[in-house]
């Protein structure tokens, strides 16, 4: 097994903790599900929005999905005059057998724009 970075980032509709939380759930069910992780796979997560979301933490989504011992983390994104607003992303440390090329990154309702490269994933 090898420890692995998963990427993904959403957009939220506002800053109020039933949006974030609800865009980072759907996010991260999304990862999972696209990846086939195991809960007990994932090391730690790294979450950051952008400054315009601070009504709740993102972590939160993943602790409601059942992610209660992993260590998890929040923070906020550097501010760049030309970056997306409303945003959550997140880096998923994973333990997995899978080469990089094989894992699939999630960008979604928007954050697509991040990596266009991968809209295939």
């Amino acid at each position: 097994m090898w420890l692995r970075g998963v990427r993904g980032a959403t957009l939220v509709k506002e800053n109020t903790r039933e949006s974030i939380l609800a865009a980072t759930r759907e996010m991260l069910e999304k990862l999972v599900r696209a990846n086939d992780i195991q809960v007990e796979d994932i090391a730690s997560a790294f979450f950051s929005t952008t400054r315009d979301l601070n009504a709740d933490y993102p972590a939160i989504a993943a602790r409601q999905l059942g992610w209660t011992d992993t260590a998890l983390m929040c923070m906020h994104e550097m501010d760049v005059p030309h970056g997306l607003v409303h945003c959550v992303r997140v880096m998923v440390h994973w333990n997995t057998p899978k080469r990089p090329n094989e894992i699939v990154h999630v960008y979604i309702n928007g954050a697509e724009v991040l990596r266009p490269d991968r809209k295939g994933d």
